[in-house]
């Protein structure tokens, strides 16, 4: 019977000092070379010192000519490898393991970024105002994609990263390959279940092939998209029965993605009550994971949440994610008994019966929450507390000025 404070040891060697790990958010902190600098390590030199068993990089992009969203840092070969390295340092003075989480966004760029054709499976657009039709990905592309994830990976090991996350949820490119309704492809790349999850399934390959053994190889999986028609939980179990069979230490459930963001905390009422979002989904897909230990990430709170998971051995390790935003020690919070619960932020885009009109209110206040969180971040970055007082106006001006300003810059070697 495992305890949030017991250590957790993976299939590749590396041990977690504890059951709980900061999950994955987006801190768009690269500087104008898309690199990581003094910020990044401030913040998370700042994580360090929470107690969490696990750091979990955000969105690491792997293509400079594709971001997600303006401040993304990218990994495309070794030239950022002394900031890297100063990156890792904060987090292990602390006494966690850290992971990147390597990723590219496929369709879902930056909305704000004019002019930029985002690339896809499939030319299907997001569902969302202002998203371009994504170019289709040629088999060549796709094969040079899942080398860039392996260069990426190779780099973070030498830059001292305990390993890697392949993001393949909420979304971005990798979930676009899973999904029936992003992926419409005929070829050894769509067509059906098997060769839809083939892409993730090289990935983890090649990557796994590229670093050493005592180097982990993680994946963050939707346990659906909850679109109808799209990727569901039968299919997420399939994926899962098929990472069983490679070398993977560990796999994180989520779900969602921008246009039904449940992983932003719009999940169902219903859903929500139940603490965990994604935890039911977990607990089915136990067996299939056979040895690899699992995280959930979505929803948890409360220490008598976690404890329980655990307890009935519904999962391995615990993630959080926007509570670590305004209480940074939210694990020491927890393993110490200082709380029982984590609070955490939610703001709305107001004027809802007009806006309603136009745009999908769940996904706009997903968005909405996605920036107020990394406002928060960046001022963490910079050394200050956060600021619980900020408002959906401030908010949403920033996320304007920050994602668009992307629009004016130069164009150059970004082809």
């Amino acid at each position: 019977m495992a305890s949030l404070a017991d250590p957790l040891d993976l299939p590749s060697g590396v041990r977690l000092p504890n059951r709980i790990a900061k999950a994955a958010l987006s801190e768009a902190l690269g500087d104008a070379d898309n690199s990581p600098d003094e910020r990044i390590v401030t913040l998370y030199r700042r994580w360090a010192q929470g107690g969490y068993g696990l750091l979990v990089t955000g969105n690491i992009m792997v293509d400079r000519r594709h971001l997600g969203e303006p401040g993304n840092i990218v990994i495309e070969d070794d030239r950022a490898l002394p900031q890297l390295t100063a990156w890792t340092k904060a987090a292990h003075d602390g006494g966690a393991a850290i992971f990147a989480q390597v990723n590219h966004p496929g369709r879902q760029s930056n909305l704000m970024d004019l002019g930029h054709q985002p690339v896809a499976p499939s030319p299907v657009p997001l569902a969302l105002p202002g998203a371009a039709v994504p170019r289709e990905l040629t088999g060549a592309e796709i094969e040079e994609i899942i080398e860039r994830f392996a260069v990426a990976a190779k780099v973070c090991e030498e830059a001292g990263f305990d390993g890697v996350q392949i993001h393949a949820a909420h979304g971005y490119l990798t979930t676009q390959f899973l999904s029936p309704l992003t992926n419409l492809r005929e070829d050894e790349w769509g067509g059906d279940p098997e060769r839809r999850m083939r892409f993730l399934i090289e990935v983890v390959r090649r990557v796994r092939a590229r670093v050493g053994p005592g180097f982990a190889v993680s994946v963050k999986l939707n346990s659906a998209d909850f679109q109808r028609g799209g990727f569901t939980e039968d299919d997420s179990r399939a994926v899962v029965e098929a990472l069983a069979l490679e070398d993977v230490d560990l796999i994180e459930v989520s779900g969602g993605n921008y246009e039904s963001p449940a992983m932003s905390g719009t999940a169902a009422s219903s859903t929500r009550a139940r603490e965990a979002y994604f935890l039911d989904y977990a607990r089915s897909v136990r067996e299939a994971a056979g040895d690899v230990p699992l995280a959930v990430t979505g929803g948890f709170r409360s220490r008598s949440g976690m404890q329980d998971a655990l307890t009935a051995g519904d999962c391995d390790l615990v993630g959080i994610g926007r509570p670590t935003v305004t209480t940074t020690d939210s694990a020491d919070a927890i393993l110490r008994g200082r709380a029982a619960e984590l609070n955490t932020h939610e703001i709305g885009a107001g004027m809802r019966g007009l806006l309603g009109r136009f745009a999908d209110l769940k996904a706009l206040d997903g968005v909405l929450n996605l920036a107020w969180n990394t406002d928060q971040m960046h001022r963490l970055a910079r050394g200050q507390e956060p600021d619980l007082d900020r408002g959906v106006l401030r908010t949403a001006v920033a996320m304007v000025r920050r994602n668009g300003r992307v629009s004016f810059a130069s164009r150059r070697g970004l082809k």
